[in-house]
This record gives C-alpha cells, structure tokens and sequence, in this order.
C-alpha cells in the first residue's frame, strides 16, 4: 500500500518540462511565440522573421524641420509577459524623436503565446538593438 501511494505521488506531480539527473535540475524554457508562428519548424527563426516584419511595416521615420528623416540607433529592454503582452522596460538612444518613434511602434506589437519555464507561463526578457 505505501510503494503504491508513493508511485502515485511520484506521477502525479511530475512535470513534463523539469529533468532531473542526480544533483541536476534542468528546466526547459520555452520562448513566447508569434501569432501565426504555431505550426512554425523553427518558432524562434520565426519569431524573429515576424518582429523584423513588425519593425518594417509599423516604424514611421520622423522628420526634422526641413522634412528630412531623422536615423538614429536605440537599444531596448523589454519583456513579453506571463500573458502573452509586450511590455516595454526602457528604450535608450540618441536621439528623442527616434525613441518615441519606437515606442509607438513596439505598443503596436500583437498579443502571443507566452514563453513557458518548466511547462508554466513566464515573462521573456528581451534586448534589441536597432539601427534605424
């Protein structure tokens, strides 16, 4: 009766993406995936591939006083969170109008599948560096 209620424990509170080898822990993480990017070989190749996309289609340049586009290069830290949400931590450059620029364009970011640790939700952090 007890090696079955033992057993029992055991396979009850497994968890599919949590290894244990030993004194090693391993937790599998998985990133957050874009809409359309389910059915994907590669999720991350295609997650990127979409952002790039994302960037491309949604950045408007601004312009200076003369109507000239203003280029700039901006770092950003930001994470999608347990719910599937971009949410953006900081978005550092040099120049104002290219930051703000940037920041309307990553609010426009669709809602996706969460990233997973050990088979539960979880926030992904990101850092992107952009030369636009």
């Amino acid at each position: 009766m007890f090696c079955f209620f033992l057993l029992t424990g055991t396979f009850l509170f497994a968890q599919n993406d949590v290894e244990v080898k030993g004194n090693t822990v391993t937790v599998k993480e998985k990133a957050p995936v874009w809409p359309g990017c389910e059915s994907s070989e590669d999720p991350k190749k295609c997650f990127n591939q979409k952002l790039m996309e994302h960037v491309k289609s949604n950045y408007k340049y601004p312009r200076n006083n003369k109507g000239e586009f203003i280029r700039g290069k901006v770092v950003v830290k930001m994470h999608i969170d347990e719910e599937g949400k971009t949410v953006i931590n900081t978005v550092k450059g040099d120049k104002k109008e290219v930051i703000a620029a940037v920041k309307e364009m990553l609010k426009k970011m669709p809602k996706m599948k969460p990233g997973t640790r050990g088979g539960k939700p979880t926030k992904i952090s990101y850092t992107l560096p952009l030369n636009l």
